[in-house]
């Protein structure tokens, strides 16, 4: 996906998570000027960025770089408690599937 994609896809996440540019670079402590020049398409994420990213706006990795996303191909069954509310760990599940999945996409092994 093209890095301007990448941007417009973080800038969406931005708006829905309610955030404004400085909202989310002090969430993520990436510069409010390197964040700039994600979003407009003038520099590549890293992938630590665009975790920090995902974490900060609620979104998956796969959402922000437009890769397929494992939620469409993962069940979950899980039991909620300590007030733990379902939605909440299936998020959580997500973050760490879908990273995973990048990783191997990007031929990074898991370490043990």
């Amino acid at each position: 996906m093209a890095t301007a994609d990448v941007g417009a896809l973080v800038e969406r996440a931005r708006m829905a998570a309610g955030l404004s540019q400085r909202a989310l670079a002090d969430a993520t402590g990436i510069s409010q000027s390197t964040l700039s020049r994600i979003i407009s398409g003038d520099r590549v994420a890293k992938l630590p960025e665009v975790v920090a990213i995902a974490w900060a706006t609620g979104h998956t990795v796969a959402q922000l770089t437009g890769a397929g996303t494992v939620a469409d191909r993962v069940q979950c069954a899980a039991r909620a408690t300590n007030d733990s509310d379902m939605e909440g760990m299936r998020r959580a599940l997500l973050h760490f599937l879908e990273l995973d999945d990048y990783l191997d996409d990007q031929a990074i092994p898991a370490t043990i």
